[in-house]
């Protein structure tokens, strides 16, 4: 297994200057996106809806040529779905008494969405190409959400927005 300080490949360098959770969360979304066939583009999302983190989707090869990116080819377009299908799936676990929602998945013509919960009330989402293994992209969103749910705190969010406000 690659480690952050042993990345090959086409991986983008972390953003300088952030702390070391941070470049440790950019690694390990990149990690994701690189080591799991049929991931298109995904996004963590705060609990109130902003974007923290994304991948950069022209990095993933396996895309075919006519999909260029995420939905409409944007993270924000991503962030923006993944909130509002986490907000409307935990409104209707509550109207069924359904307890806490662990996953979503929506399985289309052209591709997959998968929402998963971070512990602090983030969620990750994943857009996926319509062959990708379920179990397999699940299965690493999983890893994922274990190892970044327990770094996510409210001040490591704080520098993922400043971060990414600078960056526009």
């Amino acid at each position: 297994m690659r480690t952050p300080s042993s990345s090959a490949g086409p991986a983008t360098p972390a953003p300088h200057g952030l702390s070391s959770e941070a470049r440790n969360l950019h690694w390990l979304l990149t990690n994701l996106v690189e080591e799991v066939p049929g991931i298109l583009s995904v996004a963590v999302v705060s609990s109130d809806g902003l974007l923290l983190l994304s991948s950069d989707p022209g990095r993933n090869a396996e895309r075919p040529a006519a999909r260029t990116g995420g939905p409409r080819g944007s993270s924000a377009d991503l962030a923006t779905i993944v909130s509002g299908l986490g907000s409307l799936t935990i409104g209707a676990a509550k109207l069924m008494d359904g307890g806490g929602v662990k996953q979503t998945v929506v399985a289309m013509a052209e591709g997959s969405l998968f929402v998963m919960s971070i512990s602090d009330g983030s969620l990750l989402g994943v857009h996926a190409t319509p062959d990708c293994d379920m179990s397999v992209v699940a299965y690493h969103m999983a890893l994922f959400v274990g190892r970044a749910g327990h770094v996510l705190t409210p001040e490591l969010r704080s520098e993922l927005r400043k971060s990414r406000e600078s960056a526009r």
